[in-house]
């Protein structure tokens, strides 16, 4: 009975891998192909001859080489900020005795209930209207500065880090600053590096907030150059195809790059699921 579960386990496994790893499949050939094949009935499942050149029709369309830095920029500024906010609240959250600490936590964790799309209206005010940032690569960034479900899960981190240990600290007179960037962020690594590629990986393909806060060409990002390939008169599939490739294979890298770290981080702050 038990190799029946096993079996079943492993199919279960394999089956959803195909699930997870058709749309790459559909996306990396389908930019490979001609638009009659993309669009043939019954489908044409592999192209030939393979039609290389859609890449760099792909990149003709849109200034790329522009959006491809803007979008770097950002993506680190976000990344950057969120894990230095995210690291000072974790461990105020997980060490710091003050009052109504937990009262706060609670309530700010109550806002991950509030979808996101109900805060674009406040923000695009905030920062276009009142900050007069409109156009500007620091609109796409200061909004994503810091983020609740980052700091929640740091904190979990934290806190499997024995009490003791920061106890100690105090009596050998060991500063919070010190003990914080010399015992507790060392020690979270793996949280670290799973926040920051979460966060990269979520500016990375933003679209509707750069959409809303750029107008050049000049401070738009990759997202944003997929939407030349459709309009009025339809879509250009086999170049959409080719451009949503070039822009998910910086992230695909990363992450095959660094997928035992997100598997560890993970694990260890009791996120599961």
């Amino acid at each position: 009975m038990k190799n029946v579960y096993k079996i079943i386990t492993y199919i279960l496994l394999a089956a959803g891998a195909v699930i997870m790893l058709f749309p790459f499949f559909w996306m990396i050939t389908g930019s490979l192909k001609t638009y009659n094949q993309i669009t043939a009935t019954p489908i044409v499942w592999w192209p030939v001859p393979a039609q290389w050149n859609n890449y760099t029709t792909a990149l003709e369309y849109a200034p790329f080489d522009i959006y491809f830095i803007n979008t770097v920029i950002v993506s680190v500024g976000t990344t950057v900020s969120v894990l230095i906010t995210s690291i000072f609240a974790a461990f105020a959250f997980s060490r710091l005795k003050f009052r109504g600490r937990d009262t706060i936590f609670s309530i700010l964790l109550s806002t991950l209930m509030i979808p996101s799309q109900i805060l674009i209206i406040t923000n695009y005010v905030t920062v276009a209207v009142r900050m007069q940032l409109m156009d500007t690569l620091l609109a796409l960034i200061i909004p994503f500065t810091a983020s609740i479900f980052y700091i929640y899960l740091l904190r979990e981190f934290f806190n499997q880090i024995p009490e003791q240990l920061y106890l100690a600290a105090k009596v050998d007179g060991t500063s919070d600053w010190r003990y914080l960037w010399k015992i507790m962020v060392p020690n979270a690594k793996n949280a670290l590096i799973t926040i920051g590629l979460f966060n990269f990986i979520a500016s990375w393909n933003a679209y509707i907030w750069p959409l809303l806060l750029t107008n050049s060409e000049s401070k738009r990002v990759l997202s944003i150059g997929l939407k030349y390939f459709s309009g009025e008169a339809g879509t250009d599939y086999e170049l959409l195809m080719a451009a949503g490739t070039i822009v998910i294979a910086p992230l695909l890298v990363i992450y095959l790059f660094f997928r035992r770290y997100i598997v560890e981080g993970v694990a260890r702050s009791g996120i599961k699921g």
